[in-house]
C-alpha cells in the first residue's frame, strides 16, 4: 500500500474515532473483533429469522392441525400426519405437480438452448453486438403483469398478431385456433411466454461463462490445428458448463414457483390443464380455507425443491472441480 493511501486510511480512522461517543468507545474497547462483527450483523440475522424461519416453523406446526384461517376462534385439533396423507393421496394435486413438471422441463430446455446460443453469438463481438444485447435484454426488464397482459392480447384468435404469424408460415386460418383456450395449446402458450421473458437471463449467465474462458487456451488449440467444432466441444462447452448448470438451477427453482404468469394468461384453465402447484396451493389456502392441509402441501413442495436442488448443487460442485 502506498504512503498516500495509508495516510487517507489513517485520516478516515481518526475521523471515525473522534465521531464515536466517549462512553461507547470505552465499551467497544472491551469487545473482541468477532463480538463487534456479531453486533453489526445481528439485526440482519434477526430480520431474516423473522421473515423466513419463523413462518416456516409456523407452517410446519399448522400442517399437523385442522386449523382454518377463516375460523380463527374454532377449536384447533392435532391431526397428526392426516394432512400429509391427504395431500399425497389427492389426484388433483398430483395432476398439478404433473403440469408443473411439464412446464419446468420445457422452459428449462428451451431457455438453456436459446440462451446459450444467443450468448455464443454475442460473444463473437460482431458489429453492433452491444445494441443487440440491449434489445435482447428488454423482456426480462418488464413486469410480469405487463408481459402477461401483452401476450394475452397477442394470443387473441381474432386480432392477435401471434395467430397471424403462425398463419403466414403454415397457411392455417388465424381464427381456427385459440392458444389460451385450447387444452393442448394452453400449456405451450405459457411456456412460450416464459421462454421469451427469461431467456435473456440465461443468456447473461452463459455469456459470463464464455467471457471467463482465457484466450490463450483457444490460441494453443489453434496452434495444434484444432477445428472450430473441436474447440467448441473440448474447450467452450466444458468450461462454460458450470455457468449453464447454474442458470438451470436458478430458472428451475423460479419456474417451480411460477404463479403470476399462469394466473394472468389462463388462470389455470382451460379446465385445470395449466393449474400448476402454486395455484393449487393458493386455492387450498385462500379459497377452500384448508390452512392446515395447505401448510402440509407447502412443506411437501419445499422438501421436494430443497431435496432436488441439494442433489443438483452436489452435481454442480463435481463439475466445477473437474
Amino acid at each position: 500500500m502506498s504512503d498516500k493511501s495509508s495516510t487517507v486510511l489513517d485520516k478516515a480512522a481518526d475521523k471515525a474515532a473522534r465521531a464515536t461517543p466517549p462512553g461507547m468507545a470505552k465499551k467497544l474497547r472491551g469487545f473482541s473483533d468477532r463480538t463487534i462483527a456479531w453486533l453489526f450483523i445481528s439485526p440482519t440475522i434477526i430480520l431474516l429469522l423473522a421473515i423466513n424461519i419463523f413462518p416456516l416453523i409456523w407452517a410446519v406446526k399448522l400442517s399437523f392441525t385442522n386449523y382454518r384461517a377463516n375460523r380463527p376462534n374454532a377449536e384447533v385439533k392435532d391431526v397428526g400426519l392426516r394432512n400429509y396423507e391427504r395431500v399425497l393421496g389427492d389426484t388433483d394435486i398430483w395432476l398439478a405437480m404433473q403440469a408443473t413438471a411439464h412446464f419446468v422441463f420445457w422452459t428449462i430446455v428451451l431457455q438453456t438452448l436459446i440462451g446459450f446460443s444467443l450468448a455464443y453469438l454475442i460473444d463473437r463481438k460482431f458489429r453492433g453486438h452491444a445494441f443487440w444485447t440491449t434489445i435482447i435484454l428488454i423482456p426480462m426488464m418488464l413486469s410480469p403483469a405487463v408481459v402477461g397482459n401483452f401476450w394475452r392480447f397477442l394470443y387473441q384468435p381474432q386480432i392477435g398478431l401471434f395467430n397471424y404469424i403462425i398463419s403466414f408460415f403454415t397457411g392455417i386460418e388465424p381464427s381456427s385456433f385459440d392458444m389460451l383456450g385450447s387444452v393442448s395449446l394452453a400449456p405451450w402458450a405459457i411456456i412460450i411466454v416464459d421462454t421469451w421473458m427469461w431467456t435473456p437471463y440465461v443468456m447473461l449467465i452463459c455469456l459470463a461463462g464464455l467471457r471467463s474462458i482465457p484466450n490463450y487456451i483457444y490460441e494453443a488449440a489453434e496452434v495444434d490445428r484444432a477445428s472450430a467444432w473441436r474447440q467448441f466441444w473440448s474447450i467452450t462447452l466444458p468450461m462454460a458448463l458450470p455457468f449453464i448448470m447454474l442458470a438451470v438451477l436458478f430458472r428451475g427453482i423460479e419456474n417451480f414457483k411460477m404463479f403470476d404468469m399462469v394466473v394472468l394468461l389462463t388462470g389455470g384453465g382451460p379446465g385445470s390443464i395449466t393449474e400448476v402447484a402454486s395455484i393449487t396451493l393458493k386455492r387450498e389456502a385462500f379459497e377452500s380455507w384448508r390452512t392446515g392441509r395447505s401448510s402440509a402441501f407447502a412443506i411437501v413442495l419445499f422438501v421436494a425443491v430443497f431435496g432436488l436442488a441439494n442433489i443438483y448443487v452436489k452435481a454442480l460442485n463435481k463439475v466445477k472441480q473437474r
